[in-house]
Parts: structure tokens; sequence; C-alpha cells
């Protein structure tokens, strides 16, 4: 069963990122595929707000992992992989304790992984629509 959510413009991300949320359930592995520039860290941020985080959040390009708290006190970890060029950098950083802590991870740039990923990572993509819209899809 495919799913898919089209966000208009920046002013309906709040909107997107509440049924994201509400539809993906209890999935905590999210797996953000998208060229660069297609908006996985703005629709992060945007899932962040809608969880209640009060954090800035951005990128950890550098990082590799933030941590944010939600609303409920709930850790929420947000990954960039950009950087990775083998998976022995990512298990260098824990990968796997935060994989398996059952918190929320938002994971950008996963194809750089893909071989840590457990089966159950829910594979999300992102595509620009010629109208500039984005349309988020998984299954």
């Amino acid at each position: 069963m495919s799913n898919e959510i089209i966000i208009k413009s920046l002013e309906d991300l709040d909107r997107a990122a509440g049924e994201f949320l509400q539809q993906i359930g209890e999935s905590r592995l999210v797996a953000f595929y998208a060229p660069m520039g297609a908006g996985k860290t703005t629709f992060i941020t945007a899932l962040c707000n809608r969880l209640g985080v009060e954090d800035a959040v951005c990128s950890p390009t550098f990082t590799i992992v933030n941590e944010y708290l939600s609303a409920t006190g709930d850790s929420v970890y947000h990954f960039d992989f950009y950087r990775i060029t083998k998976p022995s950098e990512a298990l260098d950083i824990g990968l796997e304790d935060y994989l398996y802590s059952g918190s929320l991870c938002l994971m950008e740039w996963p194809e750089n992984i893909e071989e840590l990923l457990p089966e159950e990572t829910l594979k999300v993509r992102i595509q620009v629509q010629s109208d500039g819209s984005r349309r988020i899809s998984w299954e």
C-alpha cells in the first residue's frame, strides 16, 4: 500500500507534518530519500515542531546527529549521513544504540548507510514537483 502527502507551499508544512505523523503511527525509524534542496531538513523541522520540540532544529551535517526532546520528554534523533563515506563511520558514533533505542530517528541521506538500516525502517521519498510542491511518499 502506497501513501503520499502533497505539500503545496511552506504554509502547508504544519498540516502535512501532522498528517504524516498520524499516518506513520508507531514507526520509529524514518529514512528520508531526496536530492539536495528537496526539503528534507525543512520537513524534519516541521515534524519536530508538531512533536513540541522547543530547540532549534537544524541539519546535523557536521555532528551527524542532534538530539531533541519532544513535548512529552521523549528523545527525537535527527541524523544527517551526507558526510558518511563508509558504514564504520556511522557505527563509530553508536548508530546501533540510537536505532534500537525505541526513540524516533529521523534520517537524512540514509543511502550512505543503507546496509545498516533495520528492515522495519520506513523509507520516505521527497520529490520536487514541476509546480514547486513536494510529494512525500512511502510504503
